[in-house]
């Protein structure tokens, strides 16, 4: 993982990723075909874009964290990788936008094993948790959308 030199280079790496996610809704969001899945998609590019609002928050003080521990059903750990295409089903899509969630929960969660700053590392695992929030309600929609 890339080092960074201040916490400015931290935030302002993690408010970029944020950014990255936005996109990746947002694109997901124009491949589909049916105005669910679109939807589906816009929301998740909102709640990213609120993130991103968020960090630049944190960055400047304006705010303070809160952690909660957050479930798991554990569908995007026992799934293959799904590529976004276009024409994607509803599911696949969800597979998809579960993966990409479990990989910014991962980066979360790294950046807050490397922090040796107490507060930092809170914010990285608050991050981490809403994250995995994400991923948990798209586990549990495309529970229901497939069993």
């Amino acid at each position: 993982m890339k080092r960074f030199s201040s916490l400015d280079e931290i935030w302002d790496f993690a408010i970029g990723k944020e950014i990255e996610a936005h996109d990746f809704y947002e694109e997901l969001a124009q491949w589909a075909e049916r105005p669910e899945v679109a939807k589906a998609f816009e929301d998740f590019a909102v709640d990213e874009w609120q993130h991103k609002i968020r960090l630049e928050a944190l960055k400047a003080g304006e705010v303070e964290i809160q952690q909660d521990e957050v479930g798991n059903l554990g569908i995007a750990d026992s799934v293959e990788d799904v590529e976004p295409e276009a024409n994607l089903t509803y599911a696949k899509a969800l597979l998809v936008a579960m993966q990409r969630e479990k990989q910014a929960f991962q980066f979360y969660t790294d950046l807050a094993s490397m922090s040796q700053d107490p507060q930092t590392r809170n914010v990285f695992m608050e991050l981490a948790q809403e994250e995995a929030e994400h991923k948990l309600r798209l586990e549990i929609e495309y529970d229901l959308t497939t069993f």
